[in-house]
């Protein structure tokens, strides 16, 4: 039985993804800031450690606990909409500690094993809105688009050792808590020069008349990349991100 550890699975897509993998019989760490084992089904196949991806004693207990694995989904992270003249550095530092250099520690912890074993899969799930401009996310976007760049950089490194590097690109879901969690960075609504921008934007984070991306279609994506030897490098995930996708060519 292969052993998936996944980061970020207390809610959103990476519970979803922790169940689908649980559901097709793989092994799965989940992987929380706070363990919860009532948020997931029990399962004989399923193991729940404490995880912050911003630490580096925290990753290094983690991974040392989970013990051998098969597969690494990146998938921790956070997002803040917010103009970029007044979001605070602080945001701008938190979102990349946690989108970004946690991606590339937890990545590093990992990558050894694959690459002595010939083997392993390297999957990070960054966002859909690094394929089109968007205002109020320029530091969110950037902390998502740096590891699009590590990712692809990486997967040239890996490939002569056996290991596949992939990225999941999500679009706008209402089954994650994005928005709610955005909401205490949020700058700017009252502002004079963008409180009109801000109030148009918040308000299509709760429109779901347009396509949106379900957590299963994340899900379902994160397993192609897993799974499948000939996936792209790149894997939108959801109608919106497919289109978008499209868009960008």
């Amino acid at each position: 039985m292969k052993t998936v550890l996944i980061t970020g699975c207390s809610s959103g897509f990476g519970l979803e993804i922790a169940r689908f993998f649980v559901a097709r019989d793989w092994h799965v760490v989940a992987t929380m800031r706070t363990p919860r084992n009532d948020v997931l089904p029990p399962s004989d196949h399923l193991r729940v450690l404490a995880l912050d991806v911003t630490s580096a004693e925290s990753i290094r207990t983690a991974v040392e606990a989970a013990g051998p694995i098969d597969a690494l989904i990146n998938n921790a992270g956070f997002g803040a909409a917010s103009p970029a003249e007044v979001t605070p550095m602080a945001t701008v530092r938190a979102l990349f500690e946690t989108n970004t250099f946690g991606t590339i520690a937890m990545t590093q912890a990992v990558v050894s094993q694959f690459r002595e074993r010939k083997a392993g899969v390297v999957v990070n799930v960054t966002s859909s809105v690094t394929l089109k401009t968007l205002p109020l996310v320029a530091a969110y976007r950037a902390s998502k688009a740096a590891v699009n760049a590590f990712t692809e950089s990486m997967a040239l490194e890996l490939e002569p050792f056996g290991v596949r590097v992939r990225l999941v690109l999500p679009g706008r879901s209402p089954e994650t808590r994005f928005r709610e969690n955005a909401q205490p960075h949020m700058r700017g609504s009252d502002h004079e020069a963008y409180a009109d921008l801000v109030k148009m934007v918040y308000a299509r984070f709760g429109d779901t008349s347009s396509p949106t991306t379900r957590a299963q279609d994340v899900a379902e994506a994160v397993w192609c990349a897993v799974t499948d030897p000939s996936s792209p490098m790149r894997i939108p995930a959801g109608a919106d991100a497919e289109a978008w996708a499209r868009e960008a060519g």
